[in-house]
């Protein structure tokens, strides 16, 4: 999130030519997808940033909630999009494998929603304390609050590790606390409150009951919705990854710490051959196969 703008399009050649270096096929499609959404609201605005950014005066006191939904997939300059879409695409690649795409795009939703929540609460106490109205008319844009709600969960399933920091070693455990202090020293135009939200709801999901939250959410929709069949494979971590190293995503684990194998499931969502790219959503079980088998030979007789 920032308050500053600078005029330049050379953010956006860096990002391209990253995007092309990864490698379109190496990048999974909800990832790649968001990437697309923010660089085109970059390009062709939904609308003036000064009408979607969020701030406690335009949010609350104006009830202009849908600036919860723009702020975060809208950029100051071509600059603020290049970093954190950099950012985005490493955290993405990593938690997308882990996730599921299905999962992942729910935690985005999610994250996206409560980091402006969790901002506008931050700036609205802020305020009562110190009497100052400007934490209220702050406005703030951007997709940062989210990354660091990533950075937090990334760093969740990747303990004991060391994060390079601005060419500092950090442990993973304190990364993101130091990144918010250096990052607020070095560039003064970010918004200290916005990159904390996203560091709060990250650990309302990786120590809170967020987590928990979503996933009853998610099993009452897929309970009362077209996944109503018995049979439906769940966790939750997100619907059901798959095992082994797919196509151009090795290297990483493919399932979270509290994943629980369900060999009969009806959706199980794992790759039917090894090798085979991640399934990123839901795939008939060999049973299921089966069944629709034997339907069609039935069929054949009925002409």
């Amino acid at each position: 999130m920032r308050t500053r703008q600078r005029a330049s399009q050379l953010g956006l050649l860096l990002l391209a030519s990253q995007v092309f270096q990864v490698g379109l096929d190496n990048i999974p499609p909800v990832t790649l997808a968001v990437l697309a959404l923010n660089v085109y609201l970059y390009m062709f605005p939904a609308a003036p940033l000064m009408q979607a950014c969020v701030s406690v005066q335009q949010a609350y006191w104006f009830n202009d909630w849908r600036r919860l939904v723009l702020s975060p997939l809208h950029h100051m300059d071509d600059w603020h999009l290049y970093f954190n879409m950099v950012s985005f695409l490493w955290k993405g690649i990593r938690l997308e494998q882990r996730l599921g795409g299905a999962w992942f795009v729910y935690l985005l939703s999610v994250f996206s929603l409560l980091t402006g929540l969790v901002y506008l609460v931050l700036e609205a106490a802020l305020t009562q304390l110190t009497q100052d109205q400007s934490y209220s008319m702050t406005c703030a844009v951007g997709f940062s609050g989210v990354l660091f709600a990533l950075k937090v969960l990334n760093n969740h399933y990747h303990p004991g590790g060391v994060t390079n920091v601005m060419g500092i070693p950090v442990s993973n455990q304190y990364a993101s606390w130091v990144e918010l202090v250096l990052i607020h020293i070095t560039s003064p135009g970010t918004s200290f409150v916005g990159h904390l939200s996203g560091i709060l709801v990250g650990l309302l999901y990786t120590s809170g009951p967020l987590k928990t939250i979503m996933k009853r959410c998610a099993e009452i929709v897929t309970s009362n919705g077209y996944n109503s069949r018995p049979g439906a494979n769940y966790n939750s971590s997100g619907f059901s990854g798959y095992s082994g190293t797919g196509g151009g995503y090795s290297g990483y684990h493919q399932h979270a710490p509290d994943y629980t194998t369900n060999r009969s499931a009806s959706y199980s969502g794992q790759s039917s051959r090894r090798g085979a790219p991640p399934p990123y959503g839901f795939n008939l079980s060999d049973e299921a196969r089966a069944e629709e088998i034997r339907w069609r030979r039935m069929r054949r007789f009925d002409s």
